[in-house]
């Protein structure tokens, strides 16, 4: 089914940015630098917000010709993308978006054209929806796994990795008995929080007035 794979959605939008000549600095080189200052770790809005897997924003400035036999084309507007992948339902995800970190969101689509806010939850709602494109070819990794199983899958991976890795030669006695005081641990472990664990990143902007 497009949009979905499994349990998982996802989701694609292209927001055109406004283009205002006497903007300064640009919408679209504004959109960079506030993305390029968002936490990447569990402080970061689509880690507060519920559901999210994974997510993507970028800006593209125009369509790439790549030569013969096909015809150059320009766009009119630079676009914002998202991608997205988040369990369920998409107007339950939006919903939460909005409700949860409205600032963030209004931070960013509001150098969108024809952006509403998400005061008004059905223009919100109404107006995603009229960006969004049909992800046709849709996979997920695990798609039959809500975000908190597959934090939890996650943790006991590194830990069960972190466990191989430090008692590697242990005589067979000790083993079983340092690795029932691992599995009790890892059982009384919390949930991680979404992105709790992140990278590095090096980001570069650009834009009309960079």
């Amino acid at each position: 089914m497009p949009n979905q794979s499994g349990s998982l959605y996802g989701l694609t939008i292209l927001s055109p940015i406004i283009d205002d000549e006497s903007a300064t600095p640009s919408h679209d080189l504004q959109i960079r630098e506030y993305l390029a200052n968002l936490p990447t770790d569990c402080k970061g809005p689509f880690a507060l917000a519920p559901y999210t897997h994974l997510t993507r924003l970028a800006v593209m400035d125009d369509v790439i010709y790549v030569g013969m036999p096909s015809s150059e084309e320009h766009l009119k507007f630079k676009y914002l993308i998202w991608e997205a992948n988040f369990d369920g339902d998409l107007d339950r995800y939006l919903v939460a978006l909005a409700k949860t970190v409205p600032d963030q969101i209004n931070a960013i689509w509001s150098h969108c054209v024809g952006y509403p806010g998400t005061a008004n939850l059905d223009k919100f709602l109404t107006y995603m929806k009229s960006c969004q494109l049909e992800t046709t070819f849709y996979f997920a990794a695990v798609n039959d796994k809500s975000l908190t199983q597959t934090l939890t899958a996650l943790q006991t991976q590194r830990a069960v990795a972190d466990f191989i890795a430090k008692h590697r030669g242990t005589p067979a006695p000790e083993l079983q008995r340092e690795f029932l005081k691992f599995s009790a641990r890892l059982k009384a472990m919390p949930t991680p929080l979404p992105a709790a664990v992140s990278h590095p990143r090096g980001i570069k902007t650009g834009g009309r007035n960079e």
